[in-house]
């Protein structure tokens, strides 16, 4: 069977399984999750012996470090799979819920009810939990899921996939809920992404360029991120130790994702102060700064920022300091510079952080704590199959609910138009 075929074979098993999703129990979705999450931890030794492979080839072909631990399965990150599909089994099930009844004047009742997309398309880099993660949020809500992850990560992936089959098939659900694309021929996404009659949305999960060529090459809905450039802005009216202990947390914490902090704004009156608090903070967790003219005049050790350095995603100890005038002046470089993931200001004035809230464009504007919390488990969705920086149909991290959507239902008693 070529290629393309191939991949229209299981984008049209992902329809037929999607259709039978929509008519299973929680508690069968949930048996299924539990039955998955068992299987993996039996199945410990033959997944880790798949992940070899993959480390060993990814060593000889140049992987990074970062890159080689984000694709190892340990036993702890073995062990975060299984409680991890556990834990989703445990969630509020979103499908079949009502919500904004009314009756019209006629008699007519009408509601909102909660269902699953359909087929959802997940493409992603390096990380094998992703394969896992994905299929138990996909499944809870009610949909198939085809998976393609990266070549580095090829037999870990393909391990996973079996147990995940085997697990679903146990539980009495449609083997073809889940699949992973067998190959690493790259050829394969372009093909998957003109897939429209078949599959519902696509979701990428890796770096900007695999998400712009995504984009670019889809046929079917993209859900994107391409960047998390995320702010904090330090108010003249902050207190100036929370803010340095906010502004360390977000950039030093963990600073390769993407909701660690990228640029530091600083009201102008508040520089002279804060500045040489949060630099020896900073300083101490590994930070290298670099700053505009005002902020190098007060900081020996920063370095001067270039126009690129306003708009980097950095994902490194590396942050970009600004002194601006007023907190207009801030939100207008958010504008500015700004990719709608995440948005913090530290004050302690109520109208400003009001304003601020309402005014700022971002998945996630939070008031005095770190930009670190845009994150589902953070904010209360348990888990997470990413975070969404535009608008249509979820903005912010995608929870169960965000992977579902509403259908229009009505009861009538024999009404007919006039």
């Amino acid at each position: 069977m070529s290629l393309e075929k191939n991949i229209m074979k299981i984008a049209q098993d992902a329809r037929a399984a999607a259709r039978i999703m929509t008519t299973l129990s929680t508690s069968k979705k949930n048996r299924a999750l539990v039955e998955i999450a068992g299987r993996l931890m039996e199945n410990k030794a033959l997944i880790q012996a798949e992940n070899l492979k993959d480390i060993e080839a990814g060593r000889a072909n140049g992987l990074s470090g970062a890159m080689v631990d984000r694709l190892t399965i340990t036993g702890k990150v073995l062990s975060g799979m299984a409680d991890g599909l556990r834990f989703v089994a445990g969630l509020d099930d979103p499908v079949g819920s009502l919500t904004d009844s009314a009756i019209r004047p006629n008699g007519l009742e009408m509601a909102k009810m909660r269902i699953p997309l359909g087929v959802i398309g997940i493409i992603y880099e390096s990380r094998p939990n992703v394969t896992v993660d994905a299929a138990g949020l996909c499944l809870k809500a009610g949909n198939a899921v085809i998976l393609r992850g990266g070549s580095e990560a090829i037999h870990s992936n393909r391990a996973l996939a079996r147990i995940i089959e085997e697990g679903m098939t146990a539980a009495g659900l449609p083997e073809k809920a889940v699949q992973v694309i067998p190959t690493a021929d790259r050829e394969a996404v372009n093909i998957m992404l003109k897939q429209e009659e078949h599959i519902d949305l696509i979701i990428p999960r890796g770096g900007e360029g695999l998400i712009r060529h995504v984009v670019a090459q889809s046929s079917i809905p993209v859900l994107k991120h391409y960047k998390g450039v995320c702010h904090a802005y330090v108010d003249d009216l902050a207190d100036l130790d929370m803010a340095v202990d906010i502004a360390v947390n977000a950039k030093a914490q963990r600073p390769g994702v993407c909701n660690a902090l990228e640029t530091l704004l600083v009201h102008e009156d508040a520089a002279e102060t804060f500045l040489p608090m949060a630099a020896k903070a900073l300083g101490e967790a590994g930070v290298t700064l670099r700053g505009c003219d005002r902020t190098c005049a007060l900081l020996a050790d920063a370095e001067p920022a270039s126009d690129e350095d306003w708009e980097a995603e950095y994902l490194d100890l590396i942050l970009a300091v600004k002194v601006v005038k007023d907190m207009d002046d801030a939100m207008a470089h958010i504008a500015a510079f700004g990719s709608n993931h995440t948005e913090a200001i530290i004050t302690r004035d109520y109208d400003r952080s009001r304003r601020f809230i309402r005014e700022v464009d971002a998945s996630l504007v939070i008031v005095n704590a770190s930009t670190r919390f845009n994150d589902g488990g953070e904010l209360g969705l348990g888990a997470e199959i990413g975070i969404s920086t535009s608008k249509l149909h979820a903005y912010g991290p995608m929870g169960i609910k965000e992977l579902t959507t509403t259908k229009f239902v009505a009861w009538g008693q024999g009404q007919v138009r006039e």
